[in-house]
Order: structure tokens, then sequence, then C-alpha cells
């Protein structure tokens, strides 16, 4: 007999500073607890905290089944254009020049959305809780009028070689077109191609991308120019870029009607 409570899941954005706690707190769990990244001198023990916090919007899954107060079990931070260029900018501008989708962002005449620090307890990790992520994801782009969302995703470790199939695979199938291709910045681009076509098994190389990046694809999603070692997170990025339009029609279909709620 399985005693274990119910999951009751919902999704809604943070709205008070307890609730940003509670994401920093399950970002610190799987980032640094998890995944063994570094904390930067100064940083509270048990919280993943950076200066973007304080700006951005958390998207927080919550579970009201696992006790007498909800959990926060998954969680995306989102950071709109307008928002960003009051305050000094992308996070990702660290790592990847943006002009590219800047551009485009001033000809579609509509915003830009940077989704970051996404997390999910290991309990929760399947397709009810990433359903409702990008349940809440749609619903912002829709409140918003954003045109292309993007942000970075990440391989395990610090070591492109380990990972040669499927950066060569996301290199050579994936990689965004010219017009609004995003590169690495020189100091710190990391080769994707590491392999030639024809020089891995591509079926192999697809099983072995994260969840999130499979996730990304998709949705439209095509990558930029170079990956970029972040040895503080342990992990290897690769720069993700979807425009709305391009999400596909399963999951608008899905999740239109709460976009539009």
């Amino acid at each position: 007999m399985n005693d274990a409570p119910a999951r009751q899941l919902d999704i809604r954005l943070a709205d008070c500073a307890a609730d940003v706690v509670a994401a920093q707190r399950l970002r610190w769990d799987i980032f640094y607890d998890d995944m063994g990244a570094t904390p930067p001198p100064g940083l509270p023990h048990g919280l993943d905290v950076d200066p973007y916090d304080a700006i951005c919007d958390h998207l927080l899954v919550e579970d009201h089944g696992a006790g007498d107060r909800p959990i926060v079990v998954g969680t995306y931070r989102l950071l709109r254009q307008s928002v960003a260029e009051r305050h000094g900018g992308f996070y990702g501008a660290g790592e990847y020049a943006l002009e590219a989708i800047r551009r485009d962002a001033e000809r579609d005449g509509r915003e830009l959305l940077e989704l970051g620090r996404s997390c999910v307890a290991p309990a929760y990790r399947d397709a009810g809780t990433i359903q409702l992520l990008w349940r809440g994801i749609a619903r912002y782009l829709a409140e918003h009028g954003i045109g292309r969302m993007f942000g970075c995703a990440s391989f395990p470790g610090t070591d492109p070689q380990a990972h040669a199939a499927p950066l060569s695979y996301l290199f050579h199938n994936h990689l965004s077109p010219a017009q609004i291709r995003v590169t690495a910045l020189p100091a710190l681009h990391a080769e994707m191609g590491l392999l030639p076509v024809g020089g891995y098994d591509q079926r192999q190389a697809m099983r072995l991308l994260p969840p999130l990046i499979k996730g990304y694809l998709r949705v439209g999603a095509t990558v930029g120019d170079g990956a970029v070692i972040d040895h503080r997170f342990n992990t290897v990025d690769v720069f993700m870029s979807v425009p709305v339009e391009a999400i596909a029609a399963r999951y608008l279909d899905r999740f239109g009607a709460v976009a539009a709620a």
C-alpha cells in the first residue's frame, strides 16, 4: 500500500521575498549540493543569490500535497529586455555577444526574454512538472508580448571533449541562422563542432543531450556559435534561442488556452 501523499502541483510567479528565498534555496540544493558548483565568497550558505534576483520574475512550481505548507519543487528566472536595459543588461551578456538578437528584436518590435536558473527537484523531474513550467512560460510570453526567448543550457562538467558528439550534433544541425546568430565572447569561446559530420553516431548524440536542451529543441530552438565553460557552476554552457512563432504547434495547442487566460 502506497501512503505517499498525492502531488498537488501548481505554478505561479513569486510575489514576495519569501517566495524568492524558496527558489534560491532550491537552486542551492541543485546547483551546489547536487552539481558541484563552487559558491563565490560571501554567498550565504544554502541560498543561490546574485544581483539579478532583485530585478527578475521568478516562476515557481509548488507542491501543495507535500505537507502543511507548499514546497517549491521547480523554478525558472525570467528577465524581460525592458527591465534588463534599465539595470545594466542581460545576465547572458557576460558569456555571449547578443547584438544579433537585439537587432532582430528591434526589427520585430517585441521584447526579448532571458530564461535562467532553471532547476527541478530530483523527485519531480517528470513530464508533469516540465509541462507546468512550459505552461507558465507560455502565459508569460503572451502577457508581455515577447518575440524571442533565450538562455543558456548546460552539460555537466567543464570538459567539452566529454560531450563532443552532442555538441557537434547541435553545431551541425541546430546552429542559428547567420542574421540572428549569437556568438560566445572571444575570451570564453569553446569550439562546438569538435567532430565532423559523419564522425559520430547522430542518434546516440541526440540521446546524450541534457533534458533541458531537448526541451528547447522541441519548441524550435537554435543554438549560438561557441560553448562557454562555466567553472563556478561546473558546466559547459550553450546558447539557446527560440522565436516565439517557431514554438511547435503541439505546445501552442496544449498551452494556448492558459496563455490567453
